[in-house]
């Protein structure tokens, strides 16, 4: 089934700013709505921002609402997520997505919204994979304008240099994926997503290395990498360890997890929790190509 894309930005356009998981300050965001404006774009706040339940950006009522809000309001053409955290997972099934299927807009954010992701994957609708209003104090240049070129429809590709612990080889695919935890999470669900023929993307930070194996290896257990096209790892940010050491990094779990399968694989992609967290199309026709010297990512 063909995906929809939503439509690219209009300078005036409008993008609403809305929180699903932690909350967070307006004071917060000023950063980013200054981006937004310098790009020709205003910004509406939620009603969940400033709001505070425990962790979260307001209860699950009020974040659904809000959510919900932006998704119904013909004005808002994209929705950009203000911080990950944990709480996205706790709403989405109380989400009516009809309107939303007949005129889709952009929802933006990485790391927990990861559940929307992959959730609206399933509908076949693309997301983008990009930084969030909390983060972009700390982000590259190039991440923010990844961003800006990818909600005004001016087509992204990467290049960067090639790793030694890189899989060569070229893959095409619709690239999905998101949070390495979040997927693991969403296991089971309506909300997990398929990976037959498509090329994956998982990032993570501030987990233990055991835990990752124990995740790669219930993806592989659930058939995650019997057709998979390619796989991208970006960050694999800030990860621990036991007392007794684990003996593997990250990125060598991911190879010995993956080492039975011959796709292309790329690591240290610049996407997740790093301050060069370039935006990706996920849903996308992809064209990932891994040689000696270089991992390059085309979007079709």
């Amino acid at each position: 089934m063909n995906i929809q894309q939503p439509k690219s930005l209009q300078r005036g356009d409008i993008v609403a700013i809305v929180t699903t998981a932690r909350k967070i300050d307006k004071e917060d965001l000023q950063l980013a709505i200054e981006l937004h404006e310098s790009w020709g774009l205003n910004v509406v706040i939620g009603k969940t921002i400033g709001l505070s339940d425990c962790q979260f950006g307001g209860t699950d009522s009020q974040r659904i609402s809000d959510f919900q809000q932006a998704m119904d309001d013909d004005a808002v053409k994209a929705i950009w997520c203000a911080r990950g955290g944990y709480g996205t997972v706790r709403i989405i099934d109380a989400l009516e997505f009809t309107k939303f299927l007949q005129q889709p807009k952009w929802v933006i954010g990485f790391s927990d919204v990861t559940a929307l992701h992959s959730h609206l994957h399933n509908m076949h609708i693309e997301t983008l994979h990009a930084v969030m209003p909390i983060t972009v104090k700390g982000n590259t240049h190039e991440a923010l304008e990844s961003l800006r070129k990818d909600l005004f429809g001016q087509k992204n590709s990467y290049t960067i240099p090639s790793e030694s612990i890189n899989k060569l080889g070229e893959a095409k695919g619709k690239l999905v994926g998101g949070n390495l935890s979040m997927l693991y999470s969403l296991l089971g669900s309506p909300s997990a997503v398929e990976t037959d023929g498509k090329i994956l993307f998982i990032e993570d930070l501030d987990e233990y290395l055991y835990h990752v194996d124990r995740m790669m290896i219930n993806l592989k257990r659930n058939g995650y990498f019997n057709q998979l096209a390619g796989l991208v790892v970006g960050g694999m940010t800030k990860m621990n360890d036991n007392d007794i050491p684990f003996g593997k990094t990250a990125e060598e779990i991911i190879l010995d997890v993956l080492s039975e399968y011959n796709f292309p694989i790329v690591f240290n992609f610049p996407a997740g929790h790093v301050a060069d967290n370039r935006s990706l199309h996920l849903g996308r026709k992809v064209t990932l190509d891994v040689t000696e010297e270089y991992a390059k990512l085309n979007f079709d």
